[in-house]
């Protein structure tokens, strides 16, 4: 299996001390960790700069609710707005010139690490509007736009990897924009994105074009917990979403494996990456390190919250790593079906729910622009 360091991000050797804090040991292991949150504060601050050089943080996510609460909650885009709504926009096209500046600066923050590995690390990664998920067209679209504005190799357009979602990855691949798959929950689901990034790839060899178009499906982890919460028994409390991200683990490394997979390697394409994303913990009583510590593998992304990465930094514990080998996951899983849980139709309950709350934060976003730009017009 592939796990050598051919595919794997290496730390950067100034990280290397005596005394190793945690998140340097989770990233020695072979996993990246990556910062799921970007604000202008976090920028002008330096805490950006800081988690990068601290805490061995390689790379960063983002999405509408993040930018939501950032606009709304600072007056650090104000001048911003202005010298936008000046130009005459407004809305959607006022959001992502905002959004491209934040995310172009971390671009480059994380350019050394995008170096240093070959493009293997050091990413940042802006979504698409939700609005146009059932329209692949103009998604393929959008995503080419953003990504040539933004002009940073190391930018991923967010795509989530619904059904309807499934042929714009591919064609954003085929296109030669790097795609971070979202909204995956279960094991199909990560099979599907992993279906379509590799026919991309291999439309690209069968046309002569470079295959090498990088990619990331991001599987989201505490949300299966957060949907059985009570209806379980206490012992399988905060269990299920580790069950399946280790399910989703075990095809990961089998698909990495596999001869079709090997071919697209052969002919020089890159592996798409596994990511898990949602791992803060939302039930208060369990450990706030639980998804980081569980999920700890070779060459995967934890994208953690600010508390989360800051708790893990603090007084996290290295475990043992994620293993494709046994069946103890399975079991798990079969004592959840027993309790009367089934997964396949929880899955695409999470997905189903994860795409209308992706147009609801998109919605809100909009109105918290439009109530900024509001706001700043009269106080001009």
């Amino acid at each position: 299996m592939p796990q050598d360091n051919l595919f794997q991000s290496q730390p950067d050797p100034k990280h290397r001390t005596n005394i190793m804090k945690p998140t340097q040991l989770l990233h020695d292991r072979g996993q990246s960790l990556w910062l799921d949150n970007i604000t202008r504060d976090l920028l002008n601050s330096g805490t950006l700069k800081s988690y990068i050089d601290d805490l061995s943080v390689t790379g960063l996510t983002s999405n509408p609710t993040i930018f939501d609460h950032a606009i709304k909650n600072s007056a650090a885009y104000d001048a911003s707005i202005r010298e936008i709504l000046a130009k005459g926009k407004a809305g959607e096209s006022l959001f992502f010139d905002l959004a491209l500046d934040d995310l172009s600066r971390a671009a480059d923050l994380f350019r050394p690490a995008y170096d240093r590995t070959n493009g293997v690390d050091g990413w940042v990664s802006l979504e698409v509007s939700p609005l146009l998920a059932h329209d692949t067209v103009s998604t393929i679209a959008a995503a080419k736009e953003l990504s040539e504005r933004a002009g940073r190799p190391n930018l991923f357009i967010k795509i989530p990897g619904t059904k309807e979602g499934a042929p714009a990855i591919e064609e954003a691949i085929f296109a030669g924009v790097s795609v971070n798959v979202t909204l995956l929950f279960s094991r199909n689901h990560y099979s599907a994105a992993a279906e379509a990034y590799l026919r991309g790839i291999e439309r690209r060899i069968a046309a002569g074009l470079n295959p090498r178009v990088d990619s990331v499906a991001s599987v989201f982890v505490s949300r299966w917990d957060v949907a059985v919460e009570g209806k379980v028994p206490q012992e399988l409390e905060n269990r299920l979403g580790i069950a399946i991200s280790g399910r989703i683990y075990k095809a990961y490394l089998d698909l990495l494996s596999s001869p079709r997979s090997q071919r697209v390697y052969n002919a020089g394409a890159r592996p798409q990456r596994l990511l898990w994303a949602s791992t803060g913990t939302k039930d208060p009583k369990a450990s706030d390190i639980l998804y980081v510590k569980a999920l700890a593998a070779p060459f995967t992304v934890n994208t953690m919250p600010e508390a989360t990465l800051k708790a893990f930094a603090d007084h996290g514990e290295i475990g043992p790593a994620m293993s494709a080998e046994g069946d103890h996951g399975e079991k798990i899983l079969d004592r959840f079906a027993q309790a009367g849980v089934n997964v396949d139709e929880l899955a695409a309950r999470l997905q189903d729910e994860g795409a209308k709350s992706f147009v609801k934060s998109w919605n809100e976003l909009m109105a918290v622009i439009a109530a900024k730009s509001a706001a700043l017009k009269r106080g001009a």
